[in-house]
């Protein structure tokens, strides 16, 4: 696998099959919002593309390829927030979090959850 990130297009491509588990290229396009439709043949090449790059494995089934994901989620959100953290944000992890906090409204349950990660993380001090 490369370690370049994915593009926009990619990434809601893996996010369906993320979600699914495995698709075929008739499957990820049905999962694609109704804004934002694409194409059999853009959807079929850009998995090609994504297999090529590592990203997801094929099996043949009939004659339809079934499109499986070679790279977990969470190692891929990790690996793209390392990327963010260390190039927009140089390093700066409370900037990053001020960021997302600061740059849209976020729900009193979310903040609630955010310092109770916080307190956790923190062992309980408070």
């Amino acid at each position: 696998m490369t370690d370049r990130l994915l593009t926009d297009a990619e990434l809601q491509l893996m996010n369906i099959l993320w979600e699914a588990g495995e698709g075929t290229v008739r499957a990820v396009l049905d999962g694609l919002p109704a804004d934002r439709p694409l194409a059999y043949t853009t959807v079929s090449t850009t998995l090609r593309i994504l297999e090529g790059k590592g990203y997801v494995t094929s099996r043949k089934e009939g004659r339809s390829h079934v499109y499986v994901p070679a790279v977990e989620k969470p190692g891929y959100e990790k690996r793209s927030l390392r990327h963010l953290l260390g190039g927009l944000f140089r390093g700066d992890r409370l900037a990053l979090v001020r960021q997302l906090i600061d740059s849209e409204p976020v729900e009193e349950a979310e903040l609630k959850a955010l310092q109770q990660l916080l307190d956790d993380k923190l062992g309980g001090e408070r």
